[in-house]
C-alpha cells in the first residue's frame, strides 16, 4: 500500500549545491508538475577562528526536507586566522550536522542526498583502522535522518550499520550509456565490437551490470596490493595484469566509481591500447582528478584515450570540464525522480533497475547505426 503524500518538498542545498537544487526544482515541475517544491538555502557563516554555525531563515516545520551535500567540493572556501582554506569532506559533513541541528526536529522527515557518500572509501577495517562511514551513518540516524541516498557507493554493505534507516544506492548506468550514444553515435554495443573491462576485481560488480545489460564480454585487471605499504592515500599496487577476452580491433569501455589521481586507470588504458584496442572509453561516477589533468591530456593527445564520461554528481573543476576528453553525464533529473518517488511513497524499483530503458535505448541506437 502506497504511503500518503508526506508534506511539501523543501530542498536545502549545502555549500556548492545551490545550482543542483534549482535544477531539481525545475525537473520536479517538468516530470510531475510539482509546484510546491521550495528551496531554503541555509546560512553557514564561519568565525575567524574557523568555528561555524548554521542558520535557517525560514521554518521547515511539517515539511519533507531533502538536504543536498557534496563532500567532494573542495572549491568551497572559508577564512581562518586570515588564511583561506578549502573545505574538506569532514567540513562538509559537519555542516550537514549543523543544518540538521538548526532544523531542530521540526521537519516531518529529514532525507539526505549525498551523491558521493561521506567516508565511503573507508567502509571496512583492515588491521587497526577506523570505520568512518559506518560511524557517520549511525550518527545521522541518531539525530533524526530517515533516508539517505548516494550514487555508486563503494560497498553498499556499509548500510548494515543502520538497518532501521532508509539507504538507497543509485547507479548512473542508463545515464552513462545514453551519454555515450549521444557523443559517439557510431558506437555498437555487441560482442563483435566492444569489450567491458573492470580496472580491478573490486569494480567487477559495477562492470558486470554494464556487460550484462549490453551483452558484452567482460575482462578484468588483476591488481594485488600491499597490505602494509600505504602510499599517497592508498595501499601500493604490487601486481597489475589483464585477464579476459581479446580486445584487438574492438572498442573498450572501462567503468569505475572514482577517478582520483587516475594512475590506475591510465595504466589500464596504456595496456589495453598496446593490446590493439580500437577506441577506449572510460566512465566514472566521480571525477576528482586530484593530480590535475595533464596526464589525461597527454593520453588523449597520443590517441590512447578517446573520452572520459563523468557525472555531475560532484564538483568538477573548470580545468576538467574544459578538457577535450571530458564528457558530462547528467544525473540531476534522475535525482529529481528519486525525490519525487520518496516524497509520494512510490516504489523506486524502476529507478534502481532501468533495464527496460537501457534495452530500448541500445536497440534504438543499433537501428540508427544500421540504417546510417
Amino acid at each position: 500500500m502506497e504511503k500518503e503524500f508526506l508534506g511539501n518538498i523543501v530542498i536545502v542545498p549545502l555549500r556548492g549545491m545551490e545550482k543542483m537544487a534549482e535544477q531539481i526544482v525545475n525537473y520536479l515541475f517538468e516530470i510531475a508538475n510539482v509546484t510546491t517544491a521550495k528551496i531554503i538555502t541555509p546560512d553557514l557563516p564561519r568565525f575567524n577562528t574557523g568555528d561555524a554555525k548554521a542558520v535557517l531563515a525560514e521554518s521547515v516545520r511539517g515539511k519533507d526536507v531533502y538536504l543536498l551535500m557534496d563532500v567532494g567540493n573542495y572549491a568551497c572556501t572559508y577564512s581562518m586566522h586570515g588564511i583561506t582554506n578549502h573545505m574538506s569532506p569532514d567540513e562538509h559533513y559537519q555542516d550537514l550536522i549543523r543544518v540538521i541541528s538548526a532544523i531542530g526536529g521540526k521537519a516531518a522527515r529529514i532525507n539526505v542526498i549525498s551523491p558521493m557518500l561521506y567516508a565511503a572509501r573507508q567502509d571496512r577495517r583492515i588491521l587497526r583502522e577506523s570505520l568512518d562511514c559506518a560511524v557517520a551513518l549511525q550518527n545521522l540516524y541518531s539525530i533524526g535522518v530517515e533516508n539517505i541516498m548516494a550514487f555508486d557507493v563503494h560497498d553498499d554493505r556499509v548500510s548494515n550499520a543502520v538497518p532501521f534507516m532508509g539507504f538507497d544506492k543509485l547507479m548512473p548506468t542508463y545515464q552513462t550509456i545514453k551519454a555515450i550514444c549521444h557523443d559517439f553515435p557510431d558506437v555498437v554495443f555487441d560482442e563483435e565490437n566492444m569489450v567491458m573491462i573492470s580496472p580491478d576485481f573490486g569494480g567487477m560488480g559495477r562492470n558486470y551490470i554494464y556487460s550484462n545489460e549490453l551483452g558484452l564480454d567482460l575482462g578484468v585487471f588483476y591488481k594485488r596490493r600491499s597490505m602494509t605499504d600505504f602510499v599517497d592515500g592508498h595501499y601500493a599496487v604490487q601486481v597489475h595484469k589483464y585477464i579476459g577476452p581479446d580486445v584487438r580491433g574492438k572498442d573498450v569501455l572501462i567503468v569505475d566509481d572514482i577517478i582520483a589521481s587516475g594512475d590506475t586507470i591510465l595504466d589500464v588504458v596504456v595496456k589495453i591500447k598496446e593490446m590493439g584496442a580500437r577506441r577506449i572509453f572510460v566512465a566514472a561516477t566521480f571525477g576528482l582528478f586530484t593530480a590535475g589533468t595533464a596526464k589525461f591530456d597527454r593520453s588523449y593527445e597520443t590517441g590512447e584515450l578517446d573520452a572520459i564520461f563523468v557525472t555531475n554528481a560532484s564538483y568538477r573543476s573548470d580545468e576538467v570540464v574544459a578538457a577535450p576528453w571530458y564528457r558530462e553525464v547528467n544525473i540531476v533529473k534522475y535525482t529529481a525522480y528519486y525525490i519525487y518517488s520518496v516524497n509520494t511513497g512510490c516504489s523506486i524499483a524502476q529507478l534502481l533497475d532501468p533495464h527496460r530503458r537501457i534495452h530500448d535505448l541500445v536497440h534504438k541506437e543499433k537501428i540508427l547505426v544500421k540504417n546510417s
